[in-house]
């Protein structure tokens, strides 16, 4: 048995996309993973199973996660040794002085001109660093607090979700 990080996209954003974790935590068990948890309310979920495909773990929840609410649920799964190493390089890209770190977990890698065009968007706000399946935004002080996407990359990334760096290395303590 394998023990995988599920990451949901765009869930309690509003009053339309809401999935608490208590309800991930019940479809999660209902499909038969096991020991499963969630971690605070934004799609957070440790699940142990038998599949061996990423791609097959990523479908089975998203296609239970879509009958139980009525709509997409993009999900981003890892291996815990992935997701070790995407904590590890956050914490080696991290640096003094920065507004802000936000790491965005990937479904797919992206190509080597993917990844040259999304590095290439740096600016006085910040840059772009990618390393596999993980891009971690690094905000320099004086973008502008709030701005969701203020080096315009998140586009670029394919199907993706953003965790602060505080939850990244957070998660990979407490389940890696």
């Amino acid at each position: 048995m394998a023990t995988h990080l599920a990451f949901l996209r765009a869930v309690n954003l509003g009053a339309k996309r809401v999935f608490p974790k208590d309800d991930i935590r019940r479809v999660v068990e209902d499909l038969g993973f096991e020991d499963v948890e969630t971690h605070i309310n934004t799609g957070n979920v440790r699940l142990t199973t038998r599949m061996r495909s990423r791609a097959r773990i990523e479908a089975a929840l998203e296609q239970a996660f879509a009958r139980d609410r009525g709509f997409e649920v993009p999900t981003i799964a890892f291996s815990q040794r992935e997701f070790a190493d995407v904590a590890a390089d956050a914490l080696a890209l991290t640096r003094p002085g920065l507004a802000r770190h936000y790491v965005y977990l990937m479904k797919d890698e992206l190509t080597a001109e993917q990844v040259r065009a999304v590095e290439d968007t740096a600016s006085a706000k910040g840059e772009m660093i990618v390393r596999g399946r993980a891009a971690h935004a690094l905000l320099a002080p004086g973008y502008q607090d709030g701005e969701v996407d203020p080096l315009r990359a998140a586009k670029m990334l394919g199907v993706a979700t953003s965790r602060t760096l505080t939850v990244v290395t957070t998660l990979a303590a407490k389940w890696c």
